[in-house]
């Protein structure tokens, strides 16, 4: 708000500031200003008698606006669009063929006879005896012990709670609410709005011309020379000796141990389990209960009148329980293990030692020799020309256009508006309670003790014992005779024929193609933009407020007061053909009382 108030008014006080001195400029036209009184104006227009002669019009100065153009310098870009031109050097492919010897394995196939040892299976009929444990079933009486349930009688006493009223009094107090009318201050913030001034700085932006210096990377072409090394291919005869395993058969005495069978019987003892019936006791939760009036204060709700009820006390029937913890006779059952001796066949086997004779094949080692070829690599040395463009760098200077700013201190005004505080006073309701003392009657239910007596049937378990006969599975151990076949090797000598494969070296010429790179320089033209400044005048409406002579007729009064005579002051000293605005110099004996001497004098 504050800055939009201050760009209205700055343009307002630029326009006073001109038309103050543009009239001032108009008071100083006379020679002597305002400072030389009338006496000074009334000899130039040659006295105050010709000037009441010539009062028919006078002339009055009047502010007025005019438009003019000003010639104004600035700095406008254009584009300009240049070229430029500049080396690439490319790379182009160039192929040559060559030719070279290569040592290559080709494959021959030969055959040769070679000795074999096969192993041919033959069947053996044998016969071996066993034993088996041949179950059969036998009937045994057993004993066993039953749980007999047996219902008994009991008789317990147990108490009972009776109700029984009682009428009681009680006193209690009550918090009775009522209103008082207090003064209370509180302090209200009240805005007050003061103007203030304030100076600000702004920047002010101006263009000034700078001379910067930049750099540009010039390519150079330069020629040098590398050295390489090229592995040239050669091929080599070698001999070598190699050691071959021959195989051959030798037959060999081996010792070999057979398990024979044989059976034995063996005296031992085995255990049996048996079911043992133990007595003992164990502790029972026995859980009864019994029916007991309760009473239960309910509330009396409210009768015809809108008035509260009393309480009232109710019976209800409420089953208490009971819980009894008793020793109760418990038969168990214990497994018991015992040992009972037995008889039984067992089969074993002995170890006997025999010899058989064995085909076994060994290798002896025999020497050979072969000659290949081994292809080997000899370094040489060659050397090639090649082209290398660097960038050095070159300095050059440009004037460039770069806007600074300066610093312009200017004046506002803004308003600030502050909270003074301010006391007041107001009457508030309060509410206090005071205390009063009340007495009620209820009615109080007590329960008396009573003892009853009850008859209740509990069941215990008597032990019996009992016999059965159970089926019993037992073992009887009987020897049977079975055959089965031995399957045994005979090593058996056979011959075949086996192909194999011998790599042998062949020499072949290849040709083969190599991609050398030449280094073909190539010139290219680029095109960039370029901003040139140059300096432009322009013609600038500008405003300007200029003081415009205008002739007004003069009125029979007014001609009377202003020139009648030397009575009445100076006349009209404006109305002076010598001075052209001589209002200031008649400031002394008009008494500023013209708007043209007020004006000037000020």
């Amino acid at each position: 708000m504050i800055r939009k108030v201050l760009s209205c008014l700055l343009p307002a006080v630029a326009v006073v500031a001109l038309c103050t001195s543009t009239w001032a400029k108009d008071c100083g036209a006379c020679g002597g200003g305002c400072e030389g009184g009338c006496d000074g104006a009334v000899s130039s227009c040659g006295g105050c008698g010709d000037a009441g002669a010539a009062c028919g019009t006078k002339t009055v100065y009047q502010k007025q606006y005019v438009t003019e153009m000003k010639s104004v310098t600035c700095t406008e870009y254009t584009t300009e669009t240049r070229e430029r031109t500049y080396t690439v050097n490319k790379r182009v492919p160039r192929t040559e063929e060559k030719t070279r010897t290569v040592t290559v394995q080709v494959p021959e196939t030969r055959t040769k006879t070679v000795n074999y040892t096969v192993n041919k299976n033959v069947t053996e009929t044998k016969t071996a005896e066993y034993t088996v444990q041949v179950p059969y079933t036998e009937e045994v009486e057993q004993t066993y012990t039953v749980m007999t349930p047996v219902k008994e009688e009991k008789t317990a006493t147990y108490t009972v709670m009776v109700p029984k009223q009682e009428e009681k009094t009680a006193t209690y107090t009550v918090m009775v609410p009522y209103t008082e009318e207090v003064e209370q201050t509180y302090t209200v913030m009240t805005p007050v709005k003061e103007e203030k001034t304030s100076t600000y700085t702004v920047k002010v932006p101006y263009t000034e011309e700078v001379e910067q210096t930049y750099t540009v990377m010039t390519p150079v072409k330069e020629e040098k020379t590398a050295t390489y090394t090229v592995m040239v291919p050669y091929t080599e005869e070698k001999v070598s000796t190699y050691t071959v395993k021959v195989p051959y058969t030798e037959q060999v005495e081996q010792k070999y141990t057979v398990n024979v069978p044989y059976t034995e019987e063996v005296q031992s003892t085995r255990k049996v389990q048996k079911r043992v019936a133990v007595q003992g006791t164990k502790t029972v939760q026995v859980r009864g209960g019994h029916w007991a009036t309760e009473q239960v204060e309910v509330a009396g709700g409210t009768d015809a009148c809108g008035c509260p009820c009393p309480p009232k006390v109710c019976c209800k029937r409420v089953w208490v329980p009971t819980c009894e913890t008793k020793e109760v006779p418990v038969t168990s059952y214990q497994c018991i293990t015992e040992e009972v001796p037995c008889t039984h066949t067992v089969t074993k086997c002995r170890q006997e030692e025999r010899t058989r004779m064995v085909n076994v094949t060994k290798c002896r080692d025999e020497e050979r020799t072969r000659t290949y070829t081994v292809s080997k690599c000899r370094p040489e040395e060659r050397t090639r020309t090649y082209t290398v463009t660097k960038c050095v760098p070159e300095t050059k200077t440009r004037k460039v256009s770069v806007t600074k700013h300066k610093d312009e201190e200017r004046t506002r005004t803004y308003t600030v508006t502050k909270c003074v505080p301010e006391t007041k006073t107001r009457k508030v309701s309060v509410t206090k309670c005071k205390a009063e003392e009340r007495t009620r009657t209820y009615t109080v239910t007590t329960c008396v003790p009573e003892e009853r007596t009850r008859t209740y049937t509990v069941t215990k378990c008597v032990p019996e014992t009992k016999t059965r006969k159970v089926s019993v599975t037992k073992c009887k151990a009987e020897t049977r005779t079975r055959e089965y076949q031995v399957t045994k090797c005979v090593p058996e000598t056979m011959t075949k024929e086996v192909s194999y494969t011998v790599m042998v070296p062949q020499q072949k010429e290849e040709k083969y193609s190599v991609t050398a790179y030449d280094c073909v320089p190539e010139t290219k033209t680029a095109t960039y933009t370029v901003r040139v400044p140059h300096q432009v005048t322009k013609e600038v409406p500008v405003k300007k407020c200029v003081m415009v002579a205008v002739e007004v007729p003069c009125g029979a009064a007014g001609s009377a007061g202003a020139c009648g005579g030397a009575a009445g002051g100076c006349g009209e000293a404006s109305a002076c053909g010598s001075c052209g605005d001589s209002s200031a110099a008649a400031c002394d004996s008009c008494g500023g009382r013209r708007r043209g001497c007020r004006r000037c004098c000020k």
